[in-house]
């Protein structure tokens, strides 16, 4: 997660919402990918911190079934993001503060207890949460 908070960091120095995520290996505890929010630097509404490192992991690996992988990211992911984890079949979902707006994870839609949804990670939240929360507070405080 301290890898994860590092591309929050970057993300909030480049003018983004900081949120960031690695993906990493369990087993070995090799970081696979990183990501840090960029949707406005990319021009590209789908370019949440979540998955740009899953591109990322799947481009490196050749493989879009990214099954065993652990994601840490700093916030509760969106529905968007919810469904690219259950697509990309990853094994574990690690996150820091949750996000009663726009999460879709324990809050809204609860995307992965939908019927709907094809597979579920194991989901472990409130890790650094306080400290993941005080960077999205202090980004957003600075900018009204």
């Amino acid at each position: 997660m301290r890898i994860a908070l590092q591309a929050a960091q970057a993300a909030a120095a480049a003018g983004e919402t900081p949120v960031g995520a690695v993906l990493f290996d369990p087993a070995t505890g090799e970081v696979i990918a990183t990501g840090a929010n960029g949707p406005i630097g990319a021009n590209d509404p789908t370019a949440h911190a979540e998955v740009v490192a899953i591109r990322e992991a799947a481009r490196k690996l050749g493989n879009y079934r990214l099954t065993g992988l652990t994601l840490a990211v700093t916030l509760e992911p969106c529905a968007m993001c919810a469904g690219a984890i259950s697509h990309a079949r990853l094994g574990r979902l690690v996150f820091g503060a949750e996000d009663p707006k726009g999460g879709a994870v324990v809050h809204g839609p609860r995307f992965f207890n939908q019927p709907t949804c094809h597979w579920k990670p194991e989901v472990t939240g409130g890790v650094l949460a306080a400290e993941s929360a005080e960077l999205l507070r202090s980004f957003f405080r600075a900018r009204r």
